[in-house]
């Protein structure tokens, strides 16, 4: 199964999107939202064992990055303006409420997703990146490991030197993607380093300075022993944000579990969204 490439048009901007089953409205759906610095192949293993189950898949390529349209403006990379792009994407499909899965970025995306929009999500997964409020009121430990956010900020500089080689790259930094190459040829490309960073830029604030709401949604949280950019407290102490059932499993591997542990990860998307 090859799911379908498609666009649709919001804020005067072209939107791509991979549709395991177009036009099939007795599947249930599933949003499958990525980080930084990927798009929506990242889901490919995830699509396949949820679609075969009999969901029915949509991964986003978030604007600016993937096959999207380049916004213009730092703010319309803004978390609300992200999750009005994935909303309407779905009103667009006809569907009036999906499963949530999110890794990295795409983790706080969802978390924002489903609180403030709790009609629309049935069950939430997410990868990595705990409950924003956790994430921001975490120890030195997390801030630690989130250095390159900070360095994310300078912007001009940021932008030359992380399509480089050199120690500063996005390679060095994030070398133990396993697909670094895909994504440095895929960023290289004019305008597309700047766009996808501008995730970090619009939102640094948000994160950091204002309170999320709580979500009520069943939701699986997922974190890795040795993810380099992330500590175990903040997505473990996120069931204090979540006022449905909540589910915590550590797993082992890096950062990127829905790449390199996909039988792992599938199985317990598949047991969450089946329960």
């Amino acid at each position: 199964m090859t799911p379908e490439r498609d666009t649709f048009s919001h804020r005067g901007l072209r939107l791509s999107y991979l549709d395991s089953a177009p036009n099939d409205h007795l599947r249930p759906a599933v949003l499958l939202l990525h980080g930084f610095p990927d798009h929506a192949e990242m889901w490919q293993a995830q699509i396949q064992a949820l679609h075969q189950a009999g969901f029915r898949c949509i991964a986003p390529d978030t604007v600016g990055c993937g096959h999207s349209e380049i916004a213009p403006k730092q703010s319309d990379y803004h978390a609300d303006n992200i999750i009005s792009d994935h909303l309407a994407l779905l009103k667009h499909l006809k569907i009036n409420q999906s499963h949530v899965v999110g890794h990295d970025w795409g983790a706080v995306i969802a978390w924002i997703l489903a609180a403030k929009h709790p009609s629309s999500v049935q069950r939430l997964a997410v990868m990595s990146v705990g409950h924003p409020t956790v994430y921001a009121r975490a120890g030195w430990g997390q801030k630690r490991a989130g250095w390159y956010t900070l360095f994310f900020q300078l912007r001009g500089l940021a932008d030359r030197l992380l399509v480089g080689n050199g120690r500063f790259s996005l390679g060095q930094i994030f070398g133990s993607h396993p697909n670094m190459d895909e994504g440095m040829s895929r960023l290289r490309q004019a305008g597309r380093m700047r766009a996808a960073v501008r995730i970090y830029r619009a939102n640094f604030a948000e994160i950091l300075l204002r309170k999320q709401p709580p979500v009520t949604a069943p939701t699986l949280g997922l974190w890795s022993a040795q993810d380099a950019f992330l500590t175990e407290d903040q997505m473990r102490d996120s069931a204090a944000w979540v006022n449905g059932p909540w589910r915590y499993q550590k797993l082992d591997g890096g950062h990127w579990m829905s790449l390199s542990q996909t039988e792992t990860v599938n199985a317990l998307l598949l047991e969450h969204f089946c329960t």
